[in-house]
């Protein structure tokens, strides 16, 4: 059934593909019951008809012929955030289905590290931004906020959470700490409720961005390496098979001058070898670089199944690609790109 309540059932109703579909920050939920992929991203208003912040949802039955986009979730004035709606994605949950997005809101200032004593060359402005959590009863929604505030702590500039259950059954919400507030961004996870409506205790570091030394293998001046601002976004999980814990996670290369955040997006990942998330965390070369990121892996339909990696590329005006991974040991190794069905580029 579509979200509108009505069967798809011709290729008319498929008419767009990844080449045609603006997205960032692609969330893939397989539907194993009606045998079809749902793809998660922000609203784009010329594609809904709606001027709303929101997610909105394209389905398949192949990975190559899409429907056109629906709102699934929307934002409502007077609530506690009502831009971006960045980074969707939903997970099952105890018999229903939860939304992840980020929101923030400018009028909501919060403190801010003095740039001068990072030497930075622009001034940073910090503001409330946090991951909200939503939920339906069924991955058409309409998604219904649990609570009219972040999940994590409100003074804590924070996007891109997901959701995790350890091995003891305690679900988390892993998030990346923004640099704008930390300057070296870090990822970070808290504790829920069992019901994901609140935090159930206090946040612990995972790791920060400078810990991924690949990124400083060319500085020409190891003393600014200190001063440097270190993006974390996108953070998501998964079991390896030999136990070990697997996060992708994406950053940005420096350039030269290691004081501003430019050069190219890439998407990276670390190990947990304890397979919990304490750690410690190793961090691994990225998967994909060419401005790519903010990916998530998922297993397609069929007797032919396979783990595929969906990530966004360019950042600026962005398609869905898509590239075969597998994961070997406590490692993924990247596969073909699936041209096929993305396009190339």
């Amino acid at each position: 059934m579509s979200p509108s309540g009505r069967t798809f059932s011709s290729a008319a109703d498929y008419p767009l593909r990844l080449p045609e579909m603006p997205l960032h920050d692609p969330y893939v939920v397989v539907d194993e019951k009606t045998e079809h992929y749902h793809l998660y991203t922000s609203n784009v208003s010329s594609l809904t008809g709606e001027t709303v912040t929101g997610t909105m949802v394209y389905r398949s039955r192949n990975l190559r012929d899409w429907t056109r986009p629906v709102v699934v979730f929307r934002t409502e004035p007077g609530r506690w955030a009502t831009d971006g709606a960045w980074a969707p994605e939903v997970h099952a949950y105890r018999g229903r289905y939860y939304l992840f997005t980020t929101l923030h809101n400018e009028d909501k200032p919060i403190p801010v590290p003095p740039p001068d004593a990072y030497g930075l060359p622009v001034q940073l402005a910090n503001y409330q931004r946090g991951t909200i959590i939503a939920v339906a009863d069924s991955l058409s929604g309409p998604f219904v906020p649990l609570q009219d505030r972040p999940a994590g702590p409100e003074n804590f500039m924070h996007l891109d959470g997901t959701l995790h259950v350890d091995p003891d059954g305690r679900p988390w919400m892993v998030y990346a700490h923004e640099w704008l507030q930390k300057i070296d961004g870090t990822i970070e996870a808290v504790p829920l409720e069992e019901d994901l409506s609140r935090a159930a205790g206090d946040p612990i570091h995972l790791f920060k961005g400078s810990d991924a030394t690949w990124l400083g293998e060319e500085l020409p001046e190891p003393s600014t390496a200190q001063f440097a601002p270190y993006v974390t976004d996108g953070p998501q999980l998964y079991r390896a098979p030999n136990g070990a814990l697997i996060m992708l996670w994406s950053t940005y290369e420096k350039n030269t001058n290691r004081k501003q955040v430019s050069g190219g997006y890439v998407q990276t990942y670390a190990v947990s070898e304890s397979g919990r998330l304490a750690g410690p965390w190793t961090q691994h070369p990225p998967l994909v670089r060419q401005d790519s990121g903010h990916g998530m892996i998922f297993t397609t339909l069929g007797r032919d199944s396979r783990p595929l990696l969906i990530l966004h590329r360019p950042f600026n005006n962005a398609r869905g690609k898509l590239y075969e991974i597998d994961f070997v040991g406590s490692e993924l190794r990247l596969g073909r790109q699936r041209t096929d069905l993305d396009g190339g580029g």
